[in-house]
């Protein structure tokens, strides 16, 4: 993002153009951003091998996926989906993180040939019986969650998530009934985690359990690495992070006695800060209580306010830099929860002017719908200077 002469750019590229351009509403990725992302990861984490494994759920969209293969990542999915999104985009590592799926889709991963993560007993007698002596990896719940909101905490008693840390011993003879090969083992604890010392925790919780696994080949650390939404919010310290994770884990593998290789799996530390949403002004409604701002936009796509309470930073992407006032940006969408935020203090929007909301990058239109029989906005990706369509916009 950059401003000049109190116009919005992305890219390099004014907002407003973009608009003319595309319309409205519509979703704009920096690619600049993504690529910083991911280097910030491959250069703050010094441990060798390292591998990144996108996960695809946070922003599936087909030339996103090909910016981050070439950077050299993998890929994470948990559907058939996903896995034959990540096979058209060129991924050659393909990782399957299960839960709660049928046979029919276990075998159709294993078939796929992605390394997959069996998240329960059931599970591995499933695995077992698909393919007696395949190579699996073991979803481990350490007990340990984290999040920005109780419905991304994905580990702890109350998590759906993973087999618990107690059953390993149970897991690990059940996979040797069906002489499965445990060439890994895989955690994952939530999703938007800013502190580096809750991530360190599990991971050393992970290392300790690995200790009295024999033949891994690898560990996966899972994603969770957050990107601040809030003004007050500070960064994750990578840096930190990375120097702490690659000591320890050189420490676990010399304990181990031979190199093992740390996954990652992030997603919207990748992708979610190049994303923005940008939108019309088409209503203002000012009552006795509150002003509206209403948009052309709606909960259908960018569903993150209603369902997580999240916040995303408001621009005005047409006078950045203006009066303020205490208002309510809301959408289209016949739903109460129709809300990009409540009683905030944002800029003074006239009719016609353009809104940006900002870190839509992950979690935005791979969770949209056509809520409404509304259809879903095109996508643009600038890359060195350059805009191109990457989704068109959808119709009735």
């Amino acid at each position: 993002m950059d401003i000049r002469d109190n116009r919005l750019f992305l890219g390099g590229i004014a907002a407003e153009e973009l608009v003319v351009r595309y319309g409205t509403p519509l979703y704009v990725y920096e690619a600049e951003t993504i690529v910083r992302r991911y280097q910030d990861l491959i250069e703050h984490i010094p441990y060798r091998p390292l591998r990144i494994h996108y996960a695809l759920k946070a922003n599936s969209n087909p030339e996103v996926l090909r910016l981050l293969r070439r950077l050299g990542a993998g890929a994470e999915t948990v559907s058939p989906g996903e896995i034959r999104l990540a096979k058209e985009a060129g991924f050659q590592e393909i990782l399957f993180t299960c839960s709660y799926i049928g046979r029919a889709e276990l075998h159709r991963a294993i078939e796929e040939g992605a390394t997959v993560h069996l998240d329960s007993l059931a599970q591995i007698r499933h695995c077992g019986e698909i393919a007696p002596g395949g190579r699996v990896s073991l979803r481990i719940n350490q007990g340990i969650g984290a999040g920005h909101h109780r419905h991304v905490v994905t580990g702890g008693a109350e998590s759906k998530f993973g087999i618990p840390v107690a059953q390993l011993r149970e897991a690990l003879e059940l996979a040797g009934e069906y002489r499965l090969n445990v060439v890994g083992l895989h955690q994952h604890i939530g999703s938007n985690i800013l502190d580096e010392r809750i991530l360190l925790r599990a991971a050393e919780a992970q290392l300790a359990t690995a200790r009295s696994v024999e033949g891994l080949e690898f560990i996966d650390l899972g994603g969770g690495l957050g990107i601040p939404y809030r003004p007050e919010e500070r960064p994750l310290d990578i840096r930190r992070f990375g120097a702490a994770l690659a000591g320890r884990f050189e420490a676990f593998c010399r304990e181990y006695g031979r190199p093992l290789t740390l996954i990652l799996e992030p997603g919207r530390y990748l992708v979610g800060e190049s994303g923005t949403l940008l939108a019309t002004v088409t209503d203002i409604k000012r009552t006795p209580e509150r002003t509206f701002v209403g948009i052309d936009s709606g909960m259908n796509h960018l569903i993150r306010p209603a369902l997580y309470g999240a916040y995303h930073e408001i621009v005005n992407a047409s006078r950045v830099e203006g009066e303020r006032e205490v208002a309510c940006l809301v959408g289209n969408i016949c739903e109460s929860s129709d809300f990009f935020a409540r009683d905030r203090p944002l800029p003074l929007f006239r009719e016609g002017d353009i809104v940006a909301i900002r870190n839509v990058g992950a979690y935005g239109y791979t969770m949209s719908s056509q809520y409404n029989t509304r259809p879903r906005p095109a996508e643009v990706l600038v890359e060195r200077g350059q805009a191109r369509l990457i989704r068109e916009r959808e119709t009735v």
